[in-house]
């Protein structure tokens, strides 16, 4: 049976910029899209800490080391700079598979940096 599982997530970043007349996705800066195994244009769920919404995009690269973190399009009517939010991906596999999959966690600061990860 196939089924779907937490694959990469970033955790608590900020909004820096909304962009309601661009067309959508959520941009990220290039190194927690690499630290976090999201590729550009892969599906991605938005989970905003600060109001709640919730919502479905894409992710586009942003400029390395800039923190950027800017969702455009509609999904920008759902957030403002400042909210905190997680940004999730997932992937669909076999029960065993999913048993042993170890999703990648990047926590960040206020500026969207990626904070030391704990040793397995």
């Amino acid at each position: 049976m196939q089924r779907t599982f937490l694959k990469s997530k970033i955790h608590r970043a900020t909004i820096t910029e909304a962009l309601l007349h661009y067309e959508g996705s959520i941009t990220v800066d290039r190194v927690l899209l690499e630290l976090a195994d999201i590729l550009v244009h892969e599906q991605v769920h938005i989970y905003n800490i600060t109001n709640g919404e919730r919502f479905i995009t894409y992710a586009i690269e942003g400029p390395p080391n800039s923190g950027v973190i800017c969702v455009n399009g509609a999904g920008a009517r759902l957030v403002q700079p400042g909210d905190l939010i997680i940004i999730c991906s997932y992937v669909q596999m076999e029960t065993a598979a999913g048993q042993e999959l170890k999703p990648k966690v990047i926590l960040v600061d206020r500026e969207n940096r990626a904070l030391p990860q704990p040793q397995d």
